[in-house]
């Protein structure tokens, strides 16, 4: 997440609990760890008890810390803002389960996390990092925001571990510094491909005056003339103040008339005055294709009746219904969307260790082409530490959304 964001908001095939965790985080196409994860077994049945004292005295075991969550031989950090006030710390204790979840449900882990607060600052970041990797931490997971990412990436950088973390701000993603996180870029650049191989050419964008906005503008700008289309025109718009989108939908109504598709990357409260302020404007919406992005995700937009047709890119929804269930079932209460970041993050580092040790937690096993499934589909790491992810496109309609193109099941093809 960026500093901006709200920790306990954010954006998939479902897996059943237990028997097929040995399978769920497989490389795809990937043979020597498919193959690896494939073999691993059921945890094998408790030994009968013995009748009498042992005759020699047990082995010392090695000191384990005070907060950790498995008892695996290799060590991996987890840093999250538990100590932080409000949503935060909701949103990082949902996290920490999502990763103990993981731990029940991936067979055989062999791994140890080791759960620190960074009390989401950056100098508690950094001293979490350095703490974890003293202990013996082999990677990191987490932290949550983009100042805390980088800090810690600064440590973990220096000691030659690599991290994966779940900011949204690719500022901060480097080599070896990975984000497991809902990028909107990939949103954009999905929906954008999805209207042009429909035959949409023409697009105009309006968007909010925000960091946010910088970001999905300029893979907007990027990404249209990639897919054969033209960008009419983008108009920006103050936030907070809804005498701003009639301003920038003047602005935006010559352009707008002309083109065939307008994306509109803002949330629920804000796109149907848009969509309004443009009509007003006289712009004729009829048979213009609306786009958004994993800000559309959002019941209360599926409820406008302006917005009905228009289009976004997200996970397949089944894999969070799936997951939600069964973490509903263990916890008693309902997770936060990026839970699922830890779940993978974890699932990630045991396939990683139990394919080839804790020598296989490398940049090239974190990055190769070939990905992997996590709960949300399927994601892979770039050199850059950025992610791709294998999102479907979401039509809305009916008070509800559906998919109407579905989410790739492999990155092969894919640049």
């Amino acid at each position: 997440m960026s500093d901006d964001d709200h920790p306990a908001s954010g954006p998939a095939g479902p897996f059943p609990a237990r028997a097929s965790r040995r399978t769920f985080l497989v490389m795809a196409g990937a043979t020597t760890l498919g193959t690896a994860l494939s073999a691993c077994g059921s945890m094998p049945e408790s030994p009968p008890p013995q009748a009498g004292l042992p005759t020699e005295p047990a082995p010392q075991m090695p000191q384990q810390p005070a907060n950790s969550i498995g008892t695996g031989s290799v060590r991996i950090g987890l840093l999250l803002p538990l100590g932080a006030s409000g949503n935060a710390a909701l949103a990082a204790q949902s996290l920490r389960n999502s990763a103990e979840m993981a731990m029940s449900e991936f067979t055989g882990a062999n791994i140890q996390l080791l759960v620190k607060d960074d009390g989401g600052t950056g100098p508690g970041a950094q001293a979490a990092a350095q703490q974890a990797i003293d202990e013996g931490a082999r990677a990191i997971i987490g932290p949550v925001f983009a100042h805390t990412v980088a800090a810690a990436g600064q440590v973990a950088r220096q000691r030659g571990v690599p991290l994966v973390g779940f900011s949204t701000d690719t500022n901060v993603a480097t080599q070896g510094v990975y984000l497991l996180s809902f990028l909107p870029q990939t949103d954009v650049e999905r929906a954008i491909r999805y209207a042009a191989s429909r035959g949409r050419r023409g697009f105009v964008g309006i968007v909010p005056d925000n960091a946010y906005g910088s970001v999905v503008e300029a893979a907007f700008r990027e990404t249209v003339p990639a897919a054969g289309g033209r960008v009419l025109g983008i108009e920006r718009y103050a936030t907070g103040d809804g005498g701003k989108y009639a301003e920038a939908a003047q602005r935006a109504a010559a352009s707008a008339r002309e083109a065939d598709a307008i994306f509109l990357p803002d949330a629920a409260d804000a796109v149907p005055q848009i969509i309004q302020a443009l009509a007003s404007a006289g712009v004729n919406m009829s048979g213009k294709q609306l786009i958004g992005t994993g800000l559309w995700d959002d019941r209360r937009l599926f409820a406008a009746p302006s917005v009905a047709g228009g289009i976004f890119a997200a996970p397949d929804p089944a894999g969070f219904r799936a997951f939600s269930e069964r973490y509903r079932a263990r916890y008693g209460q309902e997770p936060v969307r990026t839970a699922t970041l830890a779940h993978d993050g974890v699932s990630l580092m045991a396939a990683l260790v139990n394919a080839k040790g804790e020598m296989g937690i490398t940049d090239a096993a974190i990055q190769n082409p070939s990905g992997f499934i996590g709960v949300d589909g399927i994601f892979r790491f770039r050199a850059d530490g950025t992610n791709q992810r294998g999102l479907a496109i979401m039509q809305v309609g009916n008070g509800t959304s559906q998919i109407i193109d579905p989410a790739p099941r492999s990155f092969a093809g894919a640049i």
